[in-house]
Order: structure tokens, then sequence, then C-alpha cells
């Protein structure tokens, strides 16, 4: 009996400490610490918003680098189709030129 009213008293006390405890907890929002964590909010929400429109520019930047790398890519491919096509305009010459070449008459040698 003496064992079970021991624990007993134990458990309760545990209980009374703990429910102190936890009071404590509840009432450490004091003004102060209100007003810390009301500035400590604050800031975080400077960091996020200055980091937002850190990313936002980022991302900007690479848009317009990626729009710039498309728009000398397809230039340079407008470049190369335009030699490739003088190249196959000139070889055509040349092969109407030798065409022609081999179909003029060839002069009879004198005797």
């Amino acid at each position: 009996m003496k064992k079970l009213l021991s624990v007993l008293v134990a458990a309760v006390f545990a209980m009374t400490v703990s429910g102190f405890a936890f009071a404590a907890d509840n009432a450490a929002m004091t003004p102060k610490a209100e007003k810390k964590a009301a500035e400590k909010t604050e800031k975080a929400e400077k960091k996020a918003t200055k980091a937002k429109a850190e990313t936002a520019e980022k991302t900007e930047k690479a848009e317009k680098k990626a729009t710039k790398a498309k728009a000398e890519k397809a230039e340079k491919t407008e470049k190369a189709e335009k030699k490739a096509t003088k190249a196959k305009a000139e070889k055509a010459e040349k092969k109407a030129e030798k065409a022609e070449k081999a179909a003029e008459p060839v002069p009879a040698e004198k005797k």
C-alpha cells in the first residue's frame, strides 16, 4: 500500500510539474516575446520577397539569353542554307557549262 501511495504521489507531482511547465510555455509570449516574433516574421517576409524578386530577375535573364541564342542559331542556319543554295547553283551552272561544251561540235582538223 505504501508503494502504491508513493507511486500515486509521484505521478501527481509529475503531472503538476508538467502542468506548470506547460503554463509557463504559454505565458512565455510576453509582449516583448511577441514583438521579437513579429520582427522575426517581418524579417523573414522581407527576405522571401527579396528572394522572389531575385529569382524572377534570374528567370527573366535566362529567358532573354535563351531567346537571343535561338535567334542567333536561326540566323546561322539561314546563312548556312543560303550558302548551300549558292553552292548548289554554282555547281549546276558549272555542270551546264560543261554540258554546253560537250554539245558543241568539234571543229574538224584542216588537212
